[in-house]
């Protein structure tokens, strides 16, 4: 499954800072913002009503029970100032309309009426109660206050006149206020946000130093580097994370040079073995010689006896063989003895020469010439075919095909192929499966030999199995190969 996508942790802390600056500065700014509008719209409200309620004392007492448009006019022009306009009102009467203007930019005032005031502020004002409310109108805030008219009677008592007062105040000054707070507010918010980033670079890169410090050595350590270490300083999570590391590195350092040690005895110890059983092994192969010419007049038992004896001489000869050669790879003294060669002739000459002609076909296109090591290629051909021959079923076949830079053969049998799990074991040393191409005769050496020849050319050697069955192990080689170390082993 494909993992999803994820920030890093640069971005992540970034992230983090800036979404806790903004929330936090949203909601402080907010706040703010909130309780200055609501005080500068209270006191406003306050400040008007209080001037309302003094300038109707001076209406006191009425002239007329009863007021027409005329004396109507002159209430609201008494509680009327320069920022706000009045409307009396008795009954179906009121006074004329007014202009309202104070605060506002130029141009024409807007004609506020009666009409602006909410039939339900009208209510309330006429049951006796002095009520306000905040309006929008023609795109602008205003404050309508709305006082009753009381008359005292001679015993102290009160009552409704019927006269109600309105007066309208615009609250564009106070709106502007408010509009500058809030920008005030967005630009601090912004301010802390740009505050907040600032300092979450600081942060991320403290903390990602030792992280990355940390990677690059993990990296190091992951490509063999095992004195890596890293620089501890401070006290906090991060540096127990690089001691831990260092102690890790260097437990696995020692662990690894053991393990070096020892794998370097045993090869030594597998090299020195093989070359001491040369020479026994040269003496008896002359005596099973001669048990192997003398076999056919021999008893049966000691016939049998002395073909066995020749058969497993010959066997471990090809073992030790086989070790002196994986010796070699391993202690990295192989070379190459590069030739310019046609590869066609070189692929017949290993099959005759081995008696394979006949039952292996070719597909060997002329005029195709690598410079190689012939008798490198002659061991990694002989054993891919020759197990295909013991193991696989015929037809094999050998394909050669080239491009201007590489050479590709191809052997093939038409068998049941290699188990699923038995192909990413097939080049290893001393492996032998027991599936379908189970292999019961040899070291356990030679796909591993002919692999690590394939490599000392600079190329490779690969299997599959074909879709209509069968091995395909492929070869694949450098036209122009180099020898690793200079020169000829």
């Amino acid at each position: 499954m494909t993992p999803r996508p994820s920030l890093g942790l640069r971005a992540r802390l970034l992230f983090a800072f800036a979404l806790l600056c903004v929330v936090t500065a949203a909601a402080v700014a907010g706040g703010i913002y909130v309780l200055a509008r609501n005080d500068i719209l209270q006191r406003t409200q306050d400040a008007a009503v209080q001037a309302m309620r003094s300038r109707l004392e001076a209406l006191f007492p009425l002239r007329s029970p009863a007021p027409g448009p005329a004396e109507l006019d002159e209430i609201a022009r008494t509680v009327t100032d320069r920022c706000s306009f009045a409307v009396a009102v008795y009954h179906e009467a009121h006074s004329p309309s007014g202009r309202l203007g104070c605060g506002r930019p130029g141009g024409n005032p807007p004609i506020l009426d009666l009409g602006v005031i909410s039939p339900g502020l009208r209510q309330v004002v006429a049951g006796g109660e002095v009520a306000w409310q905040r309006v929008v109108w023609q795109g602008e805030p205003f404050l309508i206050i709305g006082a009753p008219l009381l008359i005292v009677e001679r015993d102290r008592t009160t009552r409704v006149s019927g006269i109600e007062v309105y007066t309208v105040r615009s609250l564009l000054p106070e709106q502007r206020s408010i509009d500058r707070l809030a920008a005030r507010a967005w630009l601090t918010g912004g301010a802390a946000l740009a505050f907040a980033v600032v300092l979450a670079l600081l942060a991320t890169r403290g903390v990602l130093r030792p992280v990355r410090e940390l990677g690059r050595a993990a990296r190091l350590l992951g490509e063999g580097e095992l004195r890596t270490r890293i620089a501890v300083s401070g006290s906090d999570e991060l540096a127990d994370v690089a001691r831990t590391f260092n102690n890790t590195a260097a437990e696995l350092e020692r662990h690894v040079k053991q393990l070096r040690e020892m794998e370097a005895d045993a090869r030594r110890f597998v090299a020195d073995v093989s070359h001491e059983l040369r020479t026994p092994l040269a003496a008896l192969a002359a005596v099973a010689d001669v048990l192997d010419e003398e076999a056919a007049g021999l008893p049966e038992p000691a016939g049998r006896a002395a073909r066995l004896v020749s058969q497993e001489t010959l066997n471990l000869t090809g073992l030790v063989n086989d070790l002196i050669e994986i010796s070699r790879f391993d202690s990295r003294v192989a070379g190459l003895v590069l030739n310019e060669v046609d590869v066609a002739e070189l692929v017949r000459s290993t099959l005759h020469a081995r008696g394979w002609s006949e039952p292996v076909h070719t597909e060997l296109p002329p005029a195709v010439t690598a410079r190689l090591d012939p008798r490198r290629v002659d061991v990694i051909l002989a054993n891919l075919v020759g197990n295909a021959l013991r193991h696989g079923e015929p037809p094999v076949s050998v394909r050669l095909s080239a491009d201007p830079h590489w050479i590709a053969l191809e052997v093939r049998d038409h068998g049941p192929g290699l188990d699923e799990a038995v192909l990413p074991h097939v080049f290893d040393r001393f492996y032998k499966a027991n599936a379908a191409r189970a292999r019961s005769e040899g070291s356990g050496l030679g796909l591993a030999i002919a692999r690590e020849n394939a490599r000392l050319h600079r190329g490779d050697l690969t299997v599959t199995n074909a879709p209509d069955g069968g091995a395909v192990f492929t070869l694949r080689l450098p036209r122009q190969a180099h020898d690793p170390d200079g020169g000829p082993e």
